[in-house]
């Protein structure tokens, strides 16, 4: 047994050692952070189920990598253990520039749950009501009867700006802020789009816009600051930022947003607008804030329960929407809570397993769609047996 023991620990050292070198080149993958994982140190069966568990997540993502385009940075957590982390392809295309574990992203609708956990931090302080209506925040407010749990869950009935914003904002050269957009929505009554309150859901990146200028008002800071005062700095997440046009002192280096023919992706008006997208962040920085979540650095466990519950029943079936974060709810109760998130070439995944305490982080700057094709992934590390939603249709 001990002789078996050691010659398997020497094959799985050698199979890694080789796929690393025999995966893709050095030159547009990063190395250095498998160094995390003790292959050589491994001393008992877990730990070589774990390093064979390594193994096929470096040779799934090594073969997306090479074949299907994928461009990004991964992170697998299962049991508050790092299973594997890997940095694919280049960060600036143009200079050759490579992806490392501190490259941070434009993580965007992934950003959705930043901002839900600080309206619902405000909330279990007693600073903000979930049945507070938005005339409260913005005297005045045309659109009657929409509450922040309404925006929570969008279901406001309100218009998305991504569309309406196409026609009122004519200096395409200008960027939108949410200001902007909340006296564009002042001055604009049932503009297209607009459903009665409370009636159905509707995804839609006003609400989260609105939450965001919503934290505002309460706290008498501008969110960006907020969100780095309340969370970022607390919790040690030094990469992460909310990005905001109008403070731009300094550009801070970030993975270049490319289409899937590696064209840089020309930015927007609307990408002025925070609290629906615009969180930078890496994987690492992603790994701290799941965990705060588990160890209630960022909410209480009642307020966790509160996010996770679904909140529209207009159909049936096992996906639903809580309080920014997308649900995947299994028979026995338990539930896949998650958000991925797509602006221009960016693509994100943030899957989390709650029973498993499970996390899967991927983060990519080249368009493609594949990036949320995750049930292979889900079939390699056994998390959950139930199939997962590709979820194509995830809107920025």
């Amino acid at each position: 047994m001990k002789f078996a023991k050691h010659s398997l620990l020497l094959v799985l050292a050698i199979i890694v050692f080789f796929s690393c070198r025999n995966g893709t080149q050095a030159s547009v993958r990063s190395l250095a952070s498998f160094s995390s994982f003790p292959v050589a140190a491994a001393l008992d069966s877990t730990e070589v189920r774990r390093g064979l568990l390594f193994h096929r997540l470096d040779s799934f993502f090594a073969r997306r990598h090479k074949f299907a385009g994928f461009n990004g940075n991964v992170l697998v957590l299962k049991a508050g253990r790092v299973l594997y982390k890997g940095c694919f392809g280049y960060c600036n295309y143009a200079t050759k520039d490579t992806l490392d574990a501190q490259t941070a992203f434009q993580i965007a609708s992934s950003s959705k749950p930043f901002t839900s956990t600080a309206v619902l931090r405000l909330v279990d302080e007693g600073k903000l009501s979930l049945t507070d209506t938005l005339g409260k925040f913005f005297p005045g407010f045309p659109y009657r009867n929409v509450t922040v749990q309404m925006l929570l869950c969008h279901r406001s009935g309100l218009p998305n700006y991504l569309y309406f914003g196409e026609r009122l904002w004519r200096t395409r050269s200008v960027y939108m802020t949410n200001d902007a957009l909340v006296d564009i929505l002042m001055k604009n009554k049932l503009l297209e789009g607009t459903t009665r309150p409370g009636r159905q859901f509707q995804y839609n990146n006003t609400n989260f816009a609105l939450l965001a200028s919503i934290v505002e008002k309460v706290t008498g800071k501008r969110f960006p600051d907020y969100m780095k005062e309340t969370f970022f700095d607390p919790l040690g997440m030094k990469n992460t930022w909310v990005r905001d046009v109008q403070n731009e002192k300094e550009e801070r280096k970030h993975a270049i947003s490319y289409s899937a023919a590696w064209k840089v992706q020309a930015e927007d008006p609307y990408d002025g607008v925070y609290g629906d997208k615009n969180v930078f962040s890496t994987v690492e920085d992603m790994m701290i804030w799941d965990r705060a979540f588990y160890e209630e650095k960022n909410l209480s466990k009642e307020w966790q329960a509160e996010a996770y519950k679904p909140r529209s029943f207009e159909q049936r079936g096992a996906r639903n929407y809580g309080y920014g974060w997308r649900l995947l709810k299994k028979p026995n109760g338990e539930s896949v809570v998650f958000h991925n998130g797509w602006w221009h070439g960016n693509n994100t995944v943030f899957y989390r397993y709650l029973p498993d305490t499970f996390a899967l982080i991927i983060l990519s700057n080249r368009y493609n769609q594949g990036v949320y094709d995750v049930q292979p992934l889900f079939n390699i590390i056994g998390a959950t047996k139930d199939t997962m939603p590709r979820m194509d249709d995830e809107q920025p």
